[in-house]
């Protein structure tokens, strides 16, 4: 447990020091070591068993929300083995990696994925292992210098019977005369011959330097892997072993292989296997990604229309600095360089992407991009209970950035998103410039959301900047607009609107946890990072104050409402209850709720009828009432008399209190007068 614990700590030390190279950082420091690496001396001496030692460079943190998180490369550097003679059939193996949760590297034919195994590191230019070529006499770069040959005929044992035999794929060993200037020539003793492997059937072409995994559950295998042994003292030969992704949401709260961590497992089968130290690295440690939150809920009255009025600001944060990605690495400042550049094709580099290592591979139908993702991190709004009648808008971006066009969307570390389509529309071909999914218009701010007819609406964002460096925060506003109807009950205030955050696309599990063919990348589970009330909207009342009510020493209360909202100006009909609430000082009465008062009507009671005795809980004999009536322009009358009312009789108007809505009793701004303290009331 504590090597865990403390591998764990040095893997996020290394990539807080990672970070801080950017997306451009080369991530080969032990390459140094091997300054014979794609390589084998003819002559010397060598050691008869060839082993092979695992290093994974960069363990990432993956977030546990994730489908389909890419893990670190793995390296196996291999050393020794026995001299082969120019000519023969280099001997092949079989490379699987298997994890402790599913292995969902994209299917790009059948179960034949975008993950892939690299031999000595081609394409990385780390040096120049230039020769002549024996048939041709030109000059021929191999290794790292060598650009991807991928093997066009990648077998597959587990049933896809299209795919040629791996006899296609077959090396034989070739001798190549080192010239001068090539670092070989420095080492002790000096080389001035390597052997190399050699297209079969085709002499004097550069051999097969990638193969495509086989996709089986928890497995990718690599069939048919040429391995020509380094031989000599000094010299070494890699094989990298990228692009694979891992469902990750199982681990996010532990698993067999240890709280939190992805571990593979590498195995090397065939007549020549070398041996393998190291054959369990961790490949990834998994964490939640992302934390959201909504600011406070704003209330807004039935009766009064709202234009785009701003209601909440909806704040999505990561939990760890490189969490949230653009679709590759930006190479330029143009806009939308993060979504659409595919040249990110370095074997070893960090790019802090979706996509990982970005190359052309053959398929049985013609060619796919292994390695590339549909889209950058996106981020998901998911309404409910939004009120017929009401319009839902959102912020195109976090703030005031460049619309599309501008220059917001480049591999500066401005933070930004920016809204889109829908959750798995992909960004398109990785070419053009252009950002074709974006939904913000090129002028304005806001882009209204369409809400279905069961109150529910989505709005997605993509993120298009970001720094690996910092944690980082994306706020985008929501706005409201509808016009009162209160006699029709439009907007319904009977709804609690609400809004569900989380990445996008999401779904349940299922196959969206396995390898796919058809499935974007990248893909989330169904969660809720974070549900809350977004607004309210309140039923337009009149508060009434009837400040003298007694039903003691002889004396009695009659008490009417009015339903005025029948008028000739043209005022919607409205009607409903009133809730009256008495108030002596102490034993107050439950409160009394009326019968519904119909507009134009008018309803009316007394105190010995409906509180008997009321005013005797007081000092005074008396208290007061206030009435709550679930309509607008309501208006009350009271009379205190005698009983029998032969000697005395007085009468007033119900005082109108301003409508507090659902906070402290405080009255609405245009109901104060300047410089007053108190409640205003009107009658």
């Amino acid at each position: 447990m504590k090597e865990n614990f403390d591998r764990f700590n040095f893997a996020i030390h290394k990539e807080k020091e990672m970070v801080s190279f950017r997306r451009w950082t080369l991530a080969l420091t032990v390459l140094a070591l091997f300054a014979g690496l794609a390589s084998a001396q003819i002559v010397g001496t060598s050691n008869p068993t060839m082993t092979c030692t695992t290093n994974v460079t960069v363990t990432p943190t993956l977030r546990g929300e994730g489908f389909t998180e890419q893990t670190g490369d793995i390296t196996l550097v291999c050393t020794g083995g026995a001299i082969m003679t120019a000519g023969n059939t280099i001997p092949t193996v079989n490379i699987a990696v298997s994890l402790n949760t599913a292995v969902t590297s994209r299917l790009l034919s059948g179960n034949v994925s975008e993950a892939l195994l690299l031999i000595d590191e081609p394409g990385s230019g780390l040096q120049s292992a230039a020769g002549t070529n024996p048939g041709t006499g030109t000059p021929w770069p191999y290794g790292p210098a060598a650009p991807v040959n991928v093997c066009p005929f990648p077998t597959n044992p587990l049933g896809n019977s299209s795919i040629p035999s791996l006899t296609n794929c077959l090396e034989t060993a070739q001798t190549l005369t080192v010239t001068g200037g090539s670092p070989l020539l420095t080492m002790v003793p000096p080389i001035t011959q390597i052997l190399v492997p050699n297209n079969f059937g085709a002499p004097g072409t550069s051999g097969y330097n990638a193969f495509e995994g086989v996709v089986s559950g928890n497995t990718v295998t690599f069939f048919g892997v040429p391995v020509l042994p380094p031989a000599t003292a000094g010299l070494s030969r890699v094989f990298r072993i990228t692009n694979i992704r891992a469902n990750a949401t199982t681990l996010a709260t532990g698993s067999v292989g240890g709280p939190g961590q992805v571990v593979a497992s590498i195995s090397i089968t065939g007549a020549t296997a070398p041996g393998l130290t190291q054959p369990y690295p961790i490949v990834g440690f998994v964490q939640m990604g992302l934390t959201a939150k909504t600011s406070s809920v704003t209330s807004l009255a039935q009766c009064n229309s709202q234009t785009l009025t701003r209601v909440n600001t909806l704040t999505y944060s990561e939990n760890f600095a490189t969490a949230f990605k653009t679709r590759v690495a930006a190479t330029s400042t143009g806009s939308y360089s993060g979504q659409m550049s595919s040249i990110q094709n370095i074997p070893g580099q960090v790019y802090f992407s979706e996509s990982n290592f970005v190359q052309p591979v053959p398929i049985s139908t013609g060619s796919a991009l292994a390695g590339l993702a549909d889209y950058g991190t996106r981020l998901q709004a998911n309404f409910s209970g939004i009120p017929a009648g009401v319009s839902l808008f959102v912020d195109n971006t976090n703030g005031v950035n460049a619309l599309p066009g501008g220059s917001a969307s480049n591999n500066t570390t401005t933070s930004y998103v920016q809204l889109v389509t829908s959750s798995t529309i992909s960004d398109g071909t990785p070419s053009g410039g252009v950002f074709g999914p974006a939904l913000a218009p090129t002028t304005g701010t806001f882009t209204q959301i369409q809400v279905n007819a069961d109150g529910t609406a989505t709005a997605v964002w993509e993120v298009l900047n970001t720094n690996p460096n910092a944690l980082e925060s994306f706020s985008v506003g929501v706005y409201v607009s509808y016009t009162a109807n209160v006699a029709q009950g439009i907007p319904a205030t009977n709804t609690t609107p609400m809004v569900t955050m989380s990445y996008a696309p999401t779904y349940t599990g299922g196959s969206a946890a396995a390898a796919s063919g058809t499935l974007t990348i990248p893909r989330f589970v169904t969660s809720t990072t974070w549900q809350g009330n977004i607004f309210r909207i309140n039923i337009c009342r009149t508060v009434l104050l009837y400040p003298y009510i007694t039903n003691t020493s002889g004396y009695d209360t009659g008490y009417a409402i009015s339903n005025t909202s029948m008028d000739p100006f043209g005022t919607g009909n409205q009607q409903g209850t009133c809730s009256l609430n008495f108030y002596q000082g102490t034993n107050n009465p439950t409160p009394i709720a009326t019968p519904v008062i119909a507009a134009g009507t008018t309803w009316a009671n007394l105190a010995s009828i409906q509180v008997p005795n009321f005013g005797s809980g007081g000092p005074t004999g008396a208290g007061y009432m206030i009435a709550v009536c679930n309509f607008q322009f309501a208006h009350g009358f009271a009379v205190v008399q005698d009983l029998g009312g032969r000697n005395f009789g007085m009468s007033y108007l119900a005082l109108v209190v301003p409508d507090p809505g659902s906070g402290t009793r405080q009255p609405l701004s245009t109901d104060k007068i300047a410089g007053a303290t108190g409640e205003q009331l009107v009658n």
